[in-house]
């Protein structure tokens, strides 16, 4: 047998084992979904959440590529077990609608009508990355149904200057990725430093991971996965206005979590949150970058949950 002919059988078998691979990845990923959420009907199509623990309230919003499931990862990441948690899965992510010319005004408007939903009147609210607008329009279009906001790594102005033009163009290759399950699964398995970074995380950061680190990232990572049912909702992120000046509105009190090094959300966004809303603290990271979360869980974790409980105790 010719050495050509070797070369093309092992071809083969790498191709048959990528593609059953991808299968059962697949179908592990679809299947963890299936069954773990609601839809409430609303006049803009259904909204997708899930909902678990028990305590003070918390709506609880995801970042671009997730859905209810990554805000159920967050709120077990740094909730605990003490809150009740509410998880939507945002316009255009799963099984949640995105309506035509929807704004993250309309995003907020959705949170307002889920809490009725579910008899809710106040909760606190906890947002990581591009969960940051509609979270900040629905502190600041409803003060009265938010106890506290805190923004983990969020997106909150836009801005002209090179490095958030460099920021932009890691969202539009996400968009891409986003766009089919095969891409998105070949690229977080064979490119994973490499979408580590596009994601906002140097080498330095990835380098540092510990064992107990590296297995929250690969889950945020990993249950992105099956990503083109999220990709309406990765693509409406990157075109929706960012609220900008708006924020000087919200009068809830408001805590701010960032890293300098983020490249995704860039640590300006914090500051500006900072400068803008009235009386806002922010806990600035050294390094951490995008996956700040997983890196200082324990940290992060401990003072959100005395933030939300100081908040609730305040609150009528």
């Amino acid at each position: 047998m010719t050495a050509l002919r070797w070369i093309a059988i092992a071809l083969l078998a790498l191709s048959a084992l990528a593609v059953g691979l991808y299968l059962r990845d697949m179908g592990r990923a679809y299947d963890r979904i299936v069954g773990a959420s609601r839809l409430v009907p609303l006049p803009q199509g259904p909204l997708e959440f899930a909902e678990g623990g028990s305590g003070p309230p918390v709506l609880v919003v995801h970042g671009s590529g997730g859905g209810f499931d990554q805000g159920a990862l967050v709120a077990q990441a740094v909730l605990g077990d003490g809150f009740r948690w509410v998880a939507p899965s945002r316009f255009g992510y799963l099984r949640s609608a995105v309506p035509a010319g929807a704004t993250f005004d309309d995003q907020a408007h959705a949170y307002a009508r889920l809490l009725d939903h579910l008899g809710l009147q106040q909760v606190a609210v906890v947002a990581m990355s591009h969960g940051g607008p509609s979270a900040l329009l629905f502190a600041a279009l409803y003060p009265q149904r938010v106890s506290s906001l805190t923004l983990l790594s969020c997106g909150v102005a836009s801005s002209s200057d090179p490095a958030q033009a460099q920021a932009n163009e890691k969202g539009n290759a996400l968009t891409m990725v986003f766009k089919h399950d095969a891409l998105y699964w070949a690229v977080s398995t064979l490119l994973r430093r490499q979408l580590m970074s596009l994601m906002g995380a140097d080498e330095a950061v990835v380098a540092g991971l510990s064992p107990g680190q590296r297995r929250l990232v690969d889950r945020i990572i990993d249950e992105m996965n099956p990503a083109s049912p999220r990709s309406a909702g990765v693509a409406f992120d990157n075109r929706a206005a960012m609220p900008n000046e708006r924020i000087a509105a919200i009068r809830a009190p408001t805590l701010i979590v960032h890293a300098r090094d983020d490249t995704l959300q860039l640590y300006r966004n914090a500051e500006f949150a900072a400068a803008t809303i009235p009386g806002a603290r922010l806990h600035a990271f050294e390094r951490g970058g995008h996956l700040l979360i997983a890196l200082q869980q324990q940290a992060i974790g401990d003072e959100v949950q005395r933030f939300i409980l100081a908040g609730h105790q305040r609150s009528p």
